[in-house]
């Protein structure tokens, strides 16, 4: 049931992207840029409808038998770039449309150049919320049986580490450079305007005030998880939290870094909305963070499943 949930709640994103890669202009408003994007629309909405492919894919794998011969590299990193393009989504949008109907508006802004009408944006992201939920119940479920072994006790019960200093040294790395990320997205989420191009900061309202804090939260968990298992703090603290905070914080920041920065490289030049080079600067911190965590988790998994091996 989960799986086909997941694969339905894909269906009006797809129909949507195919409907607009063969010439349709449903639910994109006269004034939008996206009438206007020519070549590069076409490379993103070509990418967009391969990524929620995968989460079809992701769907099979996790519950079929012949799923659990895939190594495990190749169902982890995409599971891993997924949750954490899904997971900001999954925090803002309630919070967003919640906003919104308090204030007795629309989900999205409903300006003359507004991207997408507001009912796409429902029918997307209310499919996005879906798809986070079914599969990322169903990669615990299937995590558990295959790797549940690997994240058993406490944290104080972590047996010393043979590269416990460069563990040390990435989580310290990783830990400055998320809360640089971090302190920018605070800065935008109040109000600021620091690091911000002039179209960027006009356009910065409510909804994109929300998304930066998202992203402070997810920086927050980044910090606190690396820490964790990188210091041995929090002796009590189950190992599984620890791993959870830094899987979900450290791919919504590198997911999202990655994106961004990709949508920013196919945008025309002179589009009063491209960032300027503190916020790209940002990007880039958060996808060099998300490659620490994702090396420091490697080899914290190859360690437990070495010592359980020996």
């Amino acid at each position: 049931m989960l799986r086909f949930t997941a694969i339905v709640a894909c269906l009006p994103y797809l129909s949507l992207k195919v409907a607009w890669a063969a010439g349709s202009r449903i639910g994109i408003p006269e004034g939008s840029a996206l009438r206007h994007d020519g070549d590069s629309l076409m490379v993103l909405n070509g990418l967009t409808v391969a990524m929620d492919g995968v989460v079809v894919l992701l769907a099979f794998l996790l519950t079929r038998p012949w799923g659990r011969r895939v190594p495990s590299w190749l169902l982890v990193v995409p599971m891993w770039c997924a949750s954490g393009l899904l997971a900001p989504v999954v925090a803002a949008f309630p919070v967003q449309t919640l906003i919104s109907l308090m204030r007795g508006g629309a989900v999205t802004s409903g300006r003359a150049d507004a991207l997408l009408d507001p009912w796409v944006w429902c029918v997307v992201y209310s499919g996005f919320i879906v798809q986070a939920l079914t599969l990322g119940a169903l990669f615990v479920r299937y995590a558990r049986e295959r790797w549940g072994h690997l994240w058993h006790g406490r944290i104080g019960e972590l047996p010393p580490s043979p590269t416990g200093s460069a563990r040390r040294l990435s989580a310290g790395m990783a830990s400055a450079l998320a809360l640089f990320a971090g302190a920018m997205h605070l800065v935008w989420a109040a109000g600021g305007t620091f690091g911000l191009s002039p179209g960027r900061a006009a356009a910065q309202d409510l909804d994109a005030r929300v998304n930066d804090a998202s992203y402070v939260l997810f920086a927050a968990l980044t910090l606190a998880g690396g820490l964790l298992l990188a210091y041995g703090r929090g002796r009590r603290v189950p190992v599984l939290a620890a791993l959870a905070a830094a899987w979900i914080g450290s791919g919504a920041l590198a997911g999202w870094g990655g994106w961004l920065t990709l949508t920013t490289l196919t945008a025309p030049a002179g589009d009063p909305h491209l960032p300027a080079p503190p916020m790209s600067l940002t990007y880039s911190v958060q996808m060099i963070v998300g490659v620490l965590v994702a090396a420091a988790g490697a080899h914290f998994f190859a360690e437990r499943d070495a010592a359980r091996c020996g």
